[in-house]
């Protein structure tokens, strides 16, 4: 009977199962062929390829075992430190990521009859530190490679080099601090006594123009020893050093409007408050705890209880929720679509969304009732507005 057709259902038949993993037992290492059954392998075994196979492994079976180890160590050893670096991984694990190659070299033609058998001798040999747990064997890849070695030296040698830095600045502020604190006297605290009275009925005076008064003292006695070209000079001098009542006012000015804008900052601040639920605005599910039929659902929100409770309607099922604040979040529309300002100075008014600015977080708004209708404001964060249904 000749040989199906390339194409034929069983020539594809025959491929598919070829695919894969087949059974170790039925498996030449000698040969590396791959039967598919019993029938087969024992075909295989009879053959003249197989026969002269075996003669020569014949002549030097150690020989051939230390190869098949040897091969099967430096795979197992390069997959682990190509895979899993110097992570502690279960050599379980390890096993099977290798014999998803169908080409790899089988443990029953090495030296070691079981994995475990191999994991404590790959740490008694000193590639991998191995440890066993109620779980089975881990292992953990020793990297010897000089690179890496010379790089975790620099590694450490670095930070050592940081900790020293610091240490050595720590040190020198702490010696300007003493120097510093040695050269001044400590300051005594000042005393407040009570004040106390002579006499009841005496009179409290307080002189508060000394100082001009002695300067006019002064200037008269330097007016009676100096010529009228002394005093015209003072006199100019005296004129420059007082400032102008225009420098005056506009400093009065500017601290008054200051004064106006902190006061404006102030009261926005008081404005926020840390409940932003309103009727008629449509939110979205957030929580996961009603499970995934109504995670990121959209809703409207029918009445709102306490606050900070809203009875919510779901757009697309109709079921009514009734959820905490902290489940929902406000939803963005199109711009040009109508929103309500929930939080802010802007608080209860209807606007329109003009555009999104996504790297600040923030949306302009157009307002669209109150006594600022039609004012433009910016920089409305997005939990503050929401979509109206």
């Amino acid at each position: 009977m000749g040989k199906a057709d390339f194409l034929s259902p069983k020539a594809i038949g025959n491929r598919i199962k070829a695919k894969g993993l087949q059974k170790l037992r039925w498996y030449c290492q000698m040969c590396q062929k791959q039967c598919r059954d019993e029938n087969g392998f024992k075909c295989h075994c009879m053959s003249e390829s197989h026969q002269r196979q075996l003669l020569l492994a014949s002549e030097d079976p150690n020989k051939i075992m230390d190869t098949f180890s040897e091969e099967f160590k430096n795979d197992f050893v390069e997959l682990i430190k190509r895979r899993f670096g110097t992570k502690r991984v279960h050599n379980n694990i390890v096993y099977n990521e290798y014999i998803n190659d169908r080409e790899h070299v089988h443990m029953n033609s090495t030296q070691w009859e079981t994995l475990t058998e191999f994991t404590k001798w790959l740490g008694k040999e000193g590639f991998c530190k191995v440890d066993e747990t109620p779980k089975g064997w881990y292992i953990q890849y020793i990297d010897r490679d000089p690179e890496t070695i010379r790089r975790q030296e620099e590694l450490e040698k670095k930070k050592k080099q940081d900790l020293d830095d610091e240490e050595r600045s720590a040190k020198f502020i702490e010696e300007q601090v003493r120097r510093g604190q040695e050269g001044k006297e400590p300051e005594e605290a000042p005393v407040f006594t009570e004040f106390k009275r002579e006499c009841e009925e005496a009179k409290i005076a307080f002189n508060l123009a000394k100082g001009s008064c002695s300067s006019a003292e002064g200037n008269s006695k330097a007016s009676a020893t100096l010529g009228p070209s002394a005093l015209k000079t003072a006199g100019s001098v005296k004129r420059k050093d007082v400032p102008s009542t225009s420098e005056a006012k506009e400093k009065k000015k500017r601290s008054a409007l200051e004064e106006i804008m902190e006061m404006e900052e102030q009261k926005k601040k008081s404005v926020r408050v840390d409940h932003w639920l309103h009727p008629g605005i449509v939110v979205k599910v957030v929580t996961k705890r009603l499970g995934e039929k109504y995670h990121k659902k959209k809703g409207v929100i029918k009445e709102v209880q306490e606050k900070y409770t809203a009875l919510v309607k779901i757009i697309e099922s109709g079921d009514k929720l009734k959820l905490d604040q902290s489940h929902l979040e406000t939803v963005i529309p199109a711009p040009g679509k109508r929103v309500l300002i929930l939080n802010g100075v802007y608080r209860d008014t209807e606007a329109f969304l003009d555009s999104i600015d996504e790297r600040k977080f923030s949306a302009s708004l157009t307002l669209d009732s109150g006594r600022m209708k039609g004012k433009r404001v910016d920089g409305i964060a997005y939990e503050d507005f929401s979509k109206i249904a």
